[in-house]
């Protein structure tokens, strides 16, 4: 395999912001579509091959030890999760503050008919999460603020980096539009796939038990609104 051209980017978010930028808008009519025939009950686009499969597979890789982050266990999760990155490769803030970049977040706020999104820059709900064999996140409902109670939470990003993942091990995104009674809309938390999902009072969701001995990984950013 010929070496990576892009190593020089690891370490820089605007540089990986561009090519976030690029694959979104090649396929922004259809995200469009998507999101529009969805959102009059949880809004929702998914677009996978986000960056290049040697730059997702470098992320993967750099994921902590399971030990070197927090274990969430109760009723409602299942998982590890960590916001201090500066413990970490660089590369993990680069992505998930590649995510924030204005040019990106504008897009994703054309891409939704948003008014007004802004990034979580202080990582109050986002960084890096993990899941093993057993774990999983119960229905529920995310935070509805920011950090400071100001803005509303309007939409979750989750990118996916565990290389050759697939939809029987678990892990995989489930959206309840008709509430948790009702049938799921699965979403597979495959390799290289950011998914964005609607966050309002009505959009529950979960992720699947995982059910190999592997790990499942995945980078979150949270935008927020001035309204809902």
């Amino acid at each position: 395999m010929e070496t990576c051209k892009f190593y020089d980017l690891f370490m820089k978010r605007e540089q990986l912001a561009d090519l976030i930028l690029e694959r979104i808008k090649k396929d922004e009519i259809h995200l469009q579509k998507m999101y529009r025939d969805s959102e009059n009950q949880i809004g929702y686009f998914y677009i996978d091959n986000l960056l290049p499969e040697d730059i997702a597979e470098k992320i993967y890789s750099s994921f902590p030890n399971p030990k070197l982050m927090k274990l969430r266990k109760n009723l409602r999760e299942f998982k590890y999760t960590s916001a201090q990155m500066d413990k970490y490769d660089p590369i993990l803030e680069e992505s998930i503050y590649a995510f924030q970049d204005p040019r990106v977040v504008n897009q994703i706020r054309h891409i939704c008919s948003i008014d007004s999104l802004y990034p979580d820059e202080y990582l109050y709900a986002g960084g890096i999460s993990l899941m093993s064999k057993g774990q999983y996140l119960n229905p529920h409902l995310d935070n509805s603020h920011d950090i400071d109670r100001k803005r509303w939470r309007v939409l979750n990003l989750l990118y996916y980096t565990s290389p050759e993942w697939k939809h029987d091990y678990g892990g995989n995104l489930e959206i309840w539009p008709n509430g948790v009674k009702s049938n799921q809309i699965t979403i597979d938390s495959n390799f290289n796939r950011l998914a964005v999902i609607a966050t309002h009072g009505n959009s529950w969701h979960s992720v699947s038990p995982i059910s190999r001995n592997s790990f499942r990984t995945c980078v979150s950013n949270y935008y927020f609104s001035d309204s809902l």
